[in-house]
């Protein structure tokens, strides 16, 4: 046995503790993003267990471990009969919902070879992983205008965007920025007529809606899923609402045919013969087991219990924001997603209300001006909020008299000439630099220190390593954010991107060897 040469075990996860110490949390119900809990305090550790004693497994080949395959068959088969599957319906799992997204504009792209310039059609609502999906498989995207009151797409309009390129038609249930349903089976019967297939992103409501349906609890939802004639595939993902561990989807095809193109196969080397039913090879069996003993331990009863609770919490949470002056929520929500916008002019923003409820423990999403959808906060609500609605309103109450006292956020003039004058195109680390230095993010020296061409090397006396990548050392976020918020809700979204994907790059560098935690 070779002994280990750093450090204990003991002191390796004590300073693991210490690092998520300062994560946002991800049980209680005080996140609402990214993060879901049911409030069972038994899912964690089986999660846990499973996922420990699969997580060796590789599901890379099916018949070295086939416990993975059955563990999978099973999930697939839970989904099919919950979503309106028939018996020839087939699926697979995958990493998340992106992924599941992503294989099913391949498996469509790659059933039209015949087309040239493919192209997909999709609401303006529509996740981004759509988008994602266009840019990694040269697929273009024809974005939709929806109902600026209802956010809901427009068959109408869906149709006429339809053309001989168009490959995939994709409709949401719900959209993630507002909560609503897609008018799904009129969509289903223009996509039919059209002779083009129909994707119904159900990453987040999939595990939650038919549990509303059936039991007629607070939602309008029209049907949605594959028993919609003309519905050829949907996803949905397990680490959402059904309270598994991330991350863990299932995309889903009427039958084998429609699947078969997001399948690779490859001979044409000395190896193995690469065969992947997913964009990745190697697939570690721990999330596979951990989502398999989740929902097997949850049963269709207890996931009917969870989304009956989180729905009461959604409607208890949307009740009282509403009550609340100068606050409102958006659209028509169908499931367990809230956008909370500005109600008239009310004298404040809603970038202060997000750090003031940060203030007080509460993390919430931006979502930035688009179309006819103003600034807002996405609320995504689970079963643990539950019961802790008051508390929430409260702060919520709270961070708006804050808000109330503190004015709007402002820019100056010579900021907005800055942020106007950008070209997202032609962006350049000088401009970037200056853009964070007005924000008040100016960047710290370098992990090495200076040397005698400058205090980083480069020989020109700037921080950074002279490749546009940004200073040695990751910048610190501010505790508040209100400002620097204001400043990309007036740019561009092209210009947002490119600003944030810089950021992003100063954020993720690499301490040196010798750098304290």
């Amino acid at each position: 046995m070779i002994p280990g040469v750093g450090p204990g075990a003991d002191e390796v996860l004590a300073e693991l503790t210490r690092l998520r110490a300062g994560d946002a949390p991800t049980h209680g119900g005080r996140t609402l993003a990214y993060v879901y809990d049911s409030g069972l305090g038994d899912l964690d550790e089986l999660a846990a267990r499973a996922h420990a004693a699969a997580s060796s497994a590789n599901g890379l080949d099916p018949t070295a471990f086939p416990s993975l395959l059955h563990m999978e068959n099973d999930l697939v088969g839970t989904a099919i009969e919950l979503l309106g599957g028939g018996r020839a319906a087939v699926g697979t799992v995958t990493s998340g919902g992106t992924e599941s997204c992503l294989l099913a504009v391949l498996a469509a792209r790659e059933g039209r070879r015949d087309v040239v310039d493919p192209s997909i059609v999709v609401p303006s609502t529509v996740h981004a992983a759509f988008r994602k999906a266009g840019h990694l498989f040269g697929v273009r995207v024809v974005s939709v205008p929806v109902d600026p009151t209802t956010f809901r797409a427009d068959p109408d309009a869906t149709a006429a965007a339809i053309d001989h390129t168009t490959v995939l038609v994709v409709a949401s249930a719900p959209s993630y920025a507002h909560g609503v349903v897609d008018p799904i089976p009129e969509i289903a019967a223009v996509a039919r007529e059209h002779g083009v297939r129909l994707h119904v992103d159900a990453c987040i409501g999939g595990w939650v809606l038919p549990y509303l349906r059936r039991e007629r609890v607070g939602t309008r939802a029209p049907a949605f899923d594959l028993s919609v004639p003309g519905v050829t595939s949907l996803s949905v993902d397990l680490h959402k609402y059904a309270y598994c561990a991330k991350g863990v989807s299932v995309l889903l095809h009427a039958d084998a045919e429609l699947r078969r193109g997001h399948y690779f196969a490859s001979a044409d080397w000395p190896g193995y013969t690469m065969l992947n039913p997913t964009l990745q090879s190697t697939r570690s069996g721990g999330p596979l087991a951990a989502a398999w003993a989740v929902v097997r331990h949850v049963g269709d009863d207890g996931y009917a219990a969870l989304a009956r609770t989180a729905r009461a919490a959604t409607e208890e949470i949307r009740a009282g924001i509403t009550a609340i002056d100068g606050l409102g929520v958006l659209g028509e929500p169908d499931s367990t997603l809230l956008a909370v916008a500005l109600d008239g002019d009310p004298g404040f923003d809603l970038f202060t209300v997000a750090d003031e409820l940060a203030a007080r423990g509460w993390y919430v999403q931006l979502q930035f001006p688009h179309e006819s959808s103003p600034a807002n906060l996405h609320l995504t609500v689970t079963a643990a909020n539950r019961g802790h609605e008051d508390a929430l309103l409260t702060a919520m109450r709270e961070a708006v008299t804050s808000a109330v006292a503190a004015g709007p956020v402002t820019l100056d003039d010579d900021l907005r000439a800055l942020i106007d004058a950008l070209d997202p195109e032609a962006l350049t680390p000088e401009q970037f630099a200056g853009l964070l230095a007005a924000a008040g993010l100016g960047a710290g020296p370098d992990e090495d220190g200076p040397d005698e061409d400058g205090p980083d090397g480069n020989g020109d006396g700037r921080t950074g390593d002279g490749q546009g990548r940004g200073p040695g050392r990751p910048i610190r976020l501010p505790d508040r954010m209100a400002g620097i918020n204001a400043m990309l809700a007036v740019a561009s979204p092209r210009l947002r991107e490119r600003l944030l994907a810089e950021f992003l790059g100063t954020l993720y560098r690499p301490r040196a060897a010798d750098a304290s935690p």
